[in-house]
């Protein structure tokens, strides 16, 4: 199981709350710019989800990216661009994909893990893309 690779100090988590900004925000790294404005920034349009809401497929997904694979997919691990720009803007290869396999679709389905990283960025659509939830791996 994977665990927070690190605790929000309450201040951090009630400037980034307070400004409409997300979690993963207030786990960024502070911006010498006023902080308020720059966490509700960092993620444009990703939310979060409670590792205990994700489909089980989206677990099994998890481990095996803890366990370095094997992956069902040739697509599993590639990098993945970001072209949406839905999550914070990165180097190209920071981020990578994996399937999260949809009982009964003859495809890959449209459910993936894309991991940043850092420890714990993990995140998940459920929408090809679309829309992105950062893993809360506390709840």
């Amino acid at each position: 199981m994977r665990f927070p690779p690190r605790i929000l100090s309450a201040p951090v988590l009630a400037v980034a709350l307070l400004a409409g900004g997300s979690v993963a925000a207030a786990n960024a790294a502070p911006s010498p710019v006023h902080h308020a404005t720059a966490v509700s920034h960092q993620v444009r349009s990703a939310g979060d989800i409670c590792y205990s809401e994700l489909p089980s497929q989206a677990h099994d997904t998890l481990d095996l990216i803890d366990q370095g694979g094997p992956f069902p997919y040739k697509q599993d691990g590639t990098v993945f661009q970001n072209r949406e720009g839905v999550l914070p803007d990165q180097d190209t290869g920071y981020y990578h994909e994996y399937t999260v396999i949809t009982p009964g679709s003859p495809t890959r389905g449209a459910k993936r893990i894309v991991t940043g990283e850092r420890s714990q960025e993990d995140y998940y659509t459920s929408d090809h893309y679309a829309t992105f939830d950062l893993v809360d791996f506390g709840c």
